[in-house]
C-alpha cells in the first residue's frame, strides 16, 4: 500500500476545470441539447454550402477548399449527432429546422450568385456567428457535467478556426473594396436573420425578406474552370496508355502519374453532385462520401506539388480536361454516376492499378511520387469500402453491380472528335512540352523515344474498361 504521498497539490477533477468552476450553474441539458440541434443544423447546412459549390466554383484553390470544408463539417456534424443521441432525445429530432431564420440565413448563403458574396456570407457571416456561439457554450455550460459536449465543441472549434483563418485570407485576396460595399444589402439581411435567431421574442424580430433564396435555389453540376486550365476538352493525350506501355523507363511515368494525380480534379467535381443530388440517406453515408471527396482533392493537390517539385510550370505545360465530370454530371442520373465510380475504382485494386503506380514510382528516382502513391493506393483501398458499403447493397450481388456500372460508363457521350468540330479544342499533344520541361528543368537529355509518345484519347474508354473488367 502507498503512503503519504504529497495529493494535497495535485490537480483535481482529471484537470478539466477547477472546483469552483465544477460548482457554477450550467446548463439544462434541455438548453444543452437545444444548442447542440443548433449546431448541427448549421454544420449541416454548411457542408451542403460547401459541398454544392465545389463543381461550378472556377477557382482550383476554392474547390480544394471547399472539398476540405465540407469534409470538416461532415465530421462534426456525425459527433454532434451521436452527443445529442446520448442525451435523453428520443426521438432526436435532428432533421427538424430549429429556427426558421437560420434556414433563411442558409438558403441565402447556398443561392449567392457570385463567389464574392459566397464567401463574404460563410466566412464572414455564418461560420463567425458559429464560431461565437460555440465559445458562448463553453462559458455557460458546467465543464464537468457537461464535459461530453465540451470536448466535441473544442475540437470544432479548432477546425472552424482553420476555416476561418484561410477564409480570411481569401477574401483579402480576392474581394475588392467596392465589391463589398456592393454586397452590403444583402449582408445586412443575413445579418437581421442573425439577430432575428437571438431576439428573446416574436416581437423583437423584424420581418426578412428573402433575396436571392427567393427563387428556389437549383444545383449546378456543370463543372467550371479558371484559366489555368485553357484547354478543358482536350483529349490528345492517354495517360493509362503511356504508363501500362513497357518500353518506357519509370522516370517519365512519374510525370503522367503527376498528371493522373491533378487531373482527378474531376472526382470532387463529379462525387458532390452524387452527394448533392442524393437525399434520404442515413448521415453515415454523406460522410464516408466527403471522405472520399476529399481525398480525391488531396490526390490532385499531389499532382500539383509533384509538378511544383520538378519546377514546372504545369498551367502551361499540362492541359488537364474536365470531360469525365461534365460528361457525369450532365448525362446521368446521381445513382448512375455512382455506378461509374464504383466500376472504375475496382479497376485500381488489381495488379494493374494502384499497387502497379507505387510500383512504378519506387522505381523511379522519384520519392515524392513513391510517397504520394503510397498513400494514393491506400486512399483507393478505402474508398472500394466505401463504395461496398454504400452502393452495392443497391444490387442482389457484385456481378450485378458491376455490370450494371458498366452499361452507365458505356452510355456516356464523350466525343473528342466533335469538340475538335466543335472547335472546343484542338486536342494539341501537350506531352513533349511536359517531358521536355521536366528534362530542362533536371538538366537531363531528353529520350527520343519517350519524346515521340503521342497517342489519342479516343481509346481510353475501352483501357478503363478492360482494367475494370479484369478485377
Amino acid at each position: 500500500m502507498t503512503k503519504n504521498l504529497p495529493t494535497g497539490k495535485l490537480p483535481p477533477l482529471a484537470g478539466i476545470c477547477t472546483f469552483d468552476e465544477a460548482q457554477r450553474p450550467g446548463l439544462s441539458v434541455e438548453e444543452c441539447v437545444y444548442r447542440l440541434k443548433c449546431y448541427h443544423y448549421s454544420l449541416k447546412r454548411l457542408h451542403q454550402i460547401f459541398n454544392n459549390r465545389i463543381s461550378s466554383e472556377p477557382i482550383y484553390e476554392l474547390k480544394m477548399t471547399y472539398s476540405l470544408h465540407s469534409y470538416y463539417c461532415t465530421e462534426h456534424v456525425a459527433a454532434l449527432r451521436q452527443r445529442v443521441g446520448e442525451m435523453r432525445e428520443p426521438p432526436l429530432g435532428l432533421e427538424s429546422v430549429p429556427d426558421k431564420h437560420l434556414e433563411i440565413l442558409f438558403d441565402e448563403i447556398l443561392a449567392a450568385p457570385t463567389t464574392v458574396e459566397f464567401l463574404l456570407g460563410v466566412y464572414e457571416t455564418a461560420l463567425p456567428s458559429l464560431q461565437s456561439a460555440l465559445q458562448q457554450h463553453l462559458a455557460d455550460t458546467n465543464p464537468l457535467a457537461d464535459h461530453p459536449s465540451v470536448r466535441i465543441i473544442r475540437f470544432a472549434l479548432l477546425e472552424i478556426g482553420e476555416m476561418l483563418a484561410i477564409g480570411q485570407a481569401t477574401i483579402d485576396e480576392l474581394v475588392a473594396e467596392k465589391q463589398r460595399a456592393e454586397s452590403q444589402s444583402w449582408l445586412g439581411l443575413l445579418s437581421q436573420c442573425l439577430s432575428n435567431t437571438e431576439a428573446s421574442s416574436e416581437e423583437a424580430q423584424q420581418i426578412v425578406k428573402r433575396q436571392h433564396s427567393a427563387t428556389p435555389y437549383q444545383y449546378d453540376g456543370a463543372p467550371r474552370r479558371d484559366e489555368r486550365f485553357p484547354d478543358p476538352y482536350n483529349m490528345a493525350v492517354n495517360a493509362e496508355s503511356f504508363l501500362y506501355d513497357e518500353q518506357y523507363p519509370p522516370e517519365p511515368k512519374t510525370l503522367i502519374m503527376f498528371y493522373k494525380r491533378l487531373r482527378e480534379i474531376d472526382v470532387p467535381e463529379m462525387m458532390s453532385s452524387i452527394i448533392a443530388e442524393t437525399t434520404g440517406k442515413p448521415w453515415g453515408y454523406y460522410r464516408d462520401m466527403t471522405r472520399q471527396l476529399w481525398d480525391e482533392a488531396r490526390h490532385a493537390m499531389m499532382g500539383e506539388v509533384g509538378f511544383v517539385n520538378l519546377g514546372i510550370d504545369w498551367p502551361k505545360t499540362v492541359m488537364v480536361n474536365f470531360n469525365w465530370s461534365h460528361a457525369l454530371n450532365t448525362q446521368l442520373t446521381p445513382m448512375e454516376r455512382h455506378a461509374v465510380l464504383y466500376f472504375i475504382e475496382q479497376g485500381l485494386m488489381p495488379r494493374t492499378g494502384k499497387r502497379f503506380e507505387w510500383e512504378v514510382a519506387l522505381d523511379s528516382s522519384n520519392p515524392l511520387s513513391a510517397l504520394f502513391q503510397d498513400y494514393d493506393w491506400a486512399d483507393e483501398v478505402l474508398h472500394a469500402r466505401i463504395g461496398r458499403n454504400w452502393y452495392l447493397p443497391e444490387f442482389d450481388n457484385t456481378k450485378a453491380a458491376i455490370d450494371y456500372g458498366d452499361d452507365c460508363w458505356s452510355r456516356v457521350l464523350m466525343d473528342w472528335n466533335q469538340y475538335r468540330k466543335d472547335s472546343k479544342t484542338e486536342h494539341r499533344n501537350w506531352w513533349p512540352d511536359l517531358y521536355s520541361a521536366a528534362c530542362k528543368a533536371q538538366n537531363i537529355e531528353p529520350d527520343p523515344n519517350v519524346m515521340r509518345f503521342s497517342t489519342s484519347y479516343e481509346t481510353v474508354r475501352a483501357d478503363l474498361r478492360a482494367i475494370s473488367a479484369s478485377g
